[in-house]
């Protein structure tokens, strides 16, 4: 299989090289540019149409989360890893809707990272634990009855406790097990449910779901 295809926009050079070294030193990766700030990574990198980006927050002529969006707009089968030293809720919330694809933070190791990419190439969501009790806290807060009507009425029984597991963060091969039906079926359910739910990635679906949009 090819390698899979990673750019990077870090602003902070000392970090910038450290993940330039993790992608060159992983044989299954290779480095396509590496951009300091919003105004580069968008010229750069939707020519190349990486399979990865990874994304700092903090650029100095703007977000990451809006260079994200931007980048998703473009090239939609880009995956985008939010990569930062933060834990707001806020910021992973609006990372999470920009269509970010999985979020870590600036202090994870050389094999969480060199995992996470992996991982993101697999369907995964690739967050920390402390991240993803956060997001999960922010998705629990009430919501009107109607919205929630709206998006579970469009899904099955079985896409809705599909749904449910994503969110616990359980990966296909979880869910064919713990539903008892094998791995591409899992895929065909959660085509129908990217279709009904008219989003792109699964971290969008949990999120649309749950906030019952």
């Amino acid at each position: 299989m090819p390698p899979i295809s990673i750019a990077i926009v870090e602003d902070d050079a000392d970090l910038a090289d450290e993940i330039v070294e993790i992608v060159n030193d992983t044989p299954d990766f290779k480095l396509v540019c590496c951009c300091r700030n919003m105004a580069s990574a968008l010229e750069a990198i939707p020519p190349l149409k990486p399979d990865v980006v990874i994304m700092d927050i903090n650029l100095p002529d703007g977000s990451g989360i809006q260079a994200t969006e931007k980048l998703k707009r473009i090239i939609p089968r880009t995956e985008v890893m939010i990569f930062t030293i933060y834990e707001n809720t806020e910021d992973i919330f609006q990372a999470l809707k920009a269509g970010a694809n999985g979020y870590l933070l600036k202090r994870s190791t050389y094999e969480e990272i060199v995992t996470a990419i992996r991982n993101l190439m697999k369907g995964e969501v690739p967050m920390t634990g402390e991240i993803a009790r956060k997001v999960m806290q922010s998705f629990r807060e009430p919501q009107p009855a109607e919205k929630e009507e709206s998006a579970k009425s469009k899904l099955t029984p079985r896409e809705t406790e599909i749904l449910q597991l994503l969110a616990k963060g359980y990966t296909t091969k979880d869910i064919a097990r713990e539903c008892s039906i094998s791995f591409d079926t899992v895929h065909t359910h959660l085509k129908n449910i990217y279709e009904k739910l008219r989003v792109h990635t699964r971290t969008e679906a949990v999120v649309k779901f749950l906030k019952g949009e």
